[in-house]
């Protein structure tokens, strides 16, 4: 088994976190550890990413540093191809409008009439 820092229950956390990312969206490696406990690992999220052989987390939607698409295990191509399937463009080596793009797992809470403070 490949061994990350954390910890095989951080790879779990990762994994979850990244299917979790909709389509369409993009997080960061520093955004999924953060998400995970561990903030400041996201070279251990890099490394979960690299050991990845479940089809169903789609690793990637997650990126480097300020848009950055990345390598995606010597294909960057097919994760420019995979990310503009979703509506992401890429323009030169990072995503277009990242910002409006980024998920970091906060949930849009609706208030329910009646609740706001007057």
């Amino acid at each position: 088994m490949f061994k990350v820092a954390g910890g095989p229950g951080f790879a779990r956390r990762v994994y979850a976190l990244v299917r979790a990312i909709p389509p369409g969206r993009v997080a960061t490696y520093g955004d999924i550890a953060v998400m995970a406990g561990h903030r400041g690992a996201a070279r251990a999220v890099g490394n979960v990413m690299r050991g990845c052989e479940d089809r169903s987390v789609p690793c990637h939607r997650v990126i480097g540093a300020g848009g950055a698409v990345g390598g995606y295990g010597g294909w960057p191509g097919l994760k420019r191809q995979l990310l503009a399937a979703e509506g992401i463009i890429i323009r030169g080596s990072r995503v277009k409008n990242f910002d409006a793009l980024r998920w970091t797992g906060a949930a849009t809470r609706r208030k329910r009439p009646g609740t706001a403070k007057s």
